[in-house]
C-alpha cells in the first residue's frame, strides 16, 4: 500500500494517489510469469504495468526505492500466515479512507528458497515465516509522534498473525534494542550459536553497533 506525494517526477496517474503496488519476479519464462501474473492482473484496474524482462543488475528497478536519503520512521513484524482476515485489517488501517500519512506498507513473500537451511546453518533468522511486513512514514523529528503512532495502529493490526522471528535486515533501530528481544529475533537455537561464535570472535564486543548479540 503507497500513499504517494503529489511530486511533478512522478507519473501523473500516481501523483498524490493511494495505491496497490504489487512487486513481482519471476526467475522462469515469460510465458510462465504472464501465466502466474494474469490473475493478480486481473483483481483491478492497473494504473501503471511496469513488468518487463530486467538484468539481474537493473533488478532494484523492482521496488524502485528513491536513492536520495530522506528521514523516516520504519517498523516491521513477520506473520505466521496472511488469510483474509488479515488483508481485510491491513486494507482497514492503510486504504484510502484510513488517514494513514505512511508512504509505504508492504507484505513480502518469503517461503521457497528463503525456507531452505543450507548445509552449515547461517544466521537467516526467517527460515519457516512466510511473510514479513515492512512499513514506513516520512517524516523529520516533529512529525516522530504521528509516524510512530501510525506505524504502532498498523503493528496492531497485524498482531493476530505476527511471529516473534524477525527479518533483521528490516529492524529499526528502535527495535530488538535488547538482548531477550534480539533473541526472539531469532530464536533461542540460533541465537545460542550465534553468541558462541561471538564469544570465540569478538569477546570484547567491538561490533556492537547493531541489533547486538553481546559475547557471553
Amino acid at each position: 500500500m503507497q500513499r504517494l506525494p503529489p511530486l511533478p517526477e512522478l507519473p501523473a496517474p500516481l501523483r498524490g494517489a493511494n495505491v496497490v503496488h504489487l512487486r513481482y519476479a519471476h526467475l522462469g519464462s515469460e510465458q510462465e510469469a504472464e501465466r502466474l501474473l494474469a490473475p493478480m492482473r486481473a483483481v483491478a484496474p492497473v494504473v501503471v504495468d511496469a513488468v518487463a524482462e530486467l538484468p539481474y543488475t537493473d533488478s532494484r528497478r523492482i521496488h524502485n526505492d528513491p536513492e536520495a536519503p530522506m528521514p523516516y520512521w520504519d517498523r516491521t513484524t513477520s506473520l505466521r500466515e496472511f488469510p483474509a482476515e488479515a488483508a481485510d485489517a491491513f486494507v482497514a488501517v492503510l486504504g484510502p479512507e484510513s488517514g494513514s500519512p505512511l508512504a509505504n506498507v508492504e507484505i513480502r513473500h518469503l517461503a521457497g528458497a528463503f525456507d531452505r537451511e543450507p548445509a552449515v546453518a547461517n544466521s537467516v533468522s526467517t527460515r519457516g515465516v512466510p511473510f514479513v511486513a515492512f512499513g514506513f512514514g516520512v517524516g523529520g523529528p516533529e512529525q516522530a509522534e504521528l509516524m510512530r503512532g501510525s506505524l504502532d495502529a498498523v503493528m496492531a493490526a497485524l498482531a493476530p498473525w505476527s511471529a516473534e522471528r524477525r527479518m533483521t535486515n528490516f529492524l529499526s533501530a528502535e527495535e530488538a534494542t535488547g538482548p531477550a528481544e534480539v533473541q526472539r529475533v531469532f530464536g533461542a537455537d540460533r541465537y545460542a550459536r550465534l553468541a558462541e561464535i561471538k564469544k570465540a570472535g569478538d569477546p570484547t564486543n567491538l561490533f556492537r553497533l547493531n541489533h547486538n548479540i553481546p559475547a557471553s
